[in-house]
């Protein structure tokens, strides 16, 4: 049974497992799109191509569900910085697992809740902060009881549902996904010696695959859906 790396500061609790893997993939998103974005021109290359065919992609993905042009400018970048950021957050316990003794170092960051429900909450910060912007804070407060007054309890738990399937839709993929592979290196691989080591090499190397499949859909998903949720706040209903 595996260990959590945490650490207590000034009575919080924190957990390094996270720290570390969302900083190795900060590092790796940053660096990447340094040198994809190094020498620039007129004429693309194909590092330049490649940034260019991620950032049309996210664009597409803020246009198509957030109506309003000023929100689109300004989540233009976040959303592609969201989808970099948890695509390589999803990959990285499927490729790079480490544990000493039964301490667990580094997995895959969105394999946790805290940091999947962290992304949750950033997106519905900024939905707030955007329909707040748009409609002023009354404004905004009135589109809780639209079309008819007695929605309000509605309308306030479907932010709270919204919260929950937007974080644990993403961590429940990921987690089953290292949880499998898990069991196929260290339950199956060693249950009987050599004969189910070369059976389950093909096996893991398979799901291997699939997962980064997986991954990138969820990523995908993700970033889809908050920009959903934003673009329902600066939508006038």
């Amino acid at each position: 049974m595996e260990k959590p790396l945490v650490f207590e500061f000034l009575g919080l609790k924190f957990d390094l497992v996270g720290i570390i893997g969302s900083t190795l993939m900060a590092i790796a998103v940053l660096f990447i799109c340094i040198w994809l974005s190094r020498k620039v021109e007129l004429r693309p290359n194909k590092k330049q191509n490649v940034i260019e065919y991620l950032l049309n992609f996210t664009n597409g993905i803020v246009k198509d569900n957030v109506s309003d042009p000023d929100a689109q400018k300004h989540l233009s970048l976040y959303a592609f910085v969201l989808f970099l950021f948890i695509w390589f957050m999803n990959q990285l316990g499927m490729f790079l697992e480490v544990k000493v003794g039964d301490w667990m170092v580094i997995k895959s960051p969105t394999a946790d809740p805290v940091a999947t429900m962290s992304f949750a909450m950033m997106t519905l910060l900024l939905s707030f902060t955007f329909g707040v912007q748009k409609f002023g804070v009354g404004g905004y407060l009135r589109n809780y009881t639209a079309p008819v007054g007695f929605l309000l309890p509605i309308n306030l738990i479907e932010e709270f549902t919204n919260f929950l399937t937007l974080s644990l839709r993403l961590y429940g993929n990921i987690y089953a996904g290292e949880v499998l592979l898990t069991l196929l290196g260290d339950r199956l691989a060693m249950s009987g010696g050599i004969p189910t080591i070369i059976l389950a090499a093909p096996l893991a190397m398979i799901w291997q695959g699939f997962s980064v499949f997986i991954g990138s859909i969820q990523a995908y998903v993700f970033v889809t859906l908050s920009m959903v949720y934003i673009g329902k706040k600066v939508a006038k209903e």
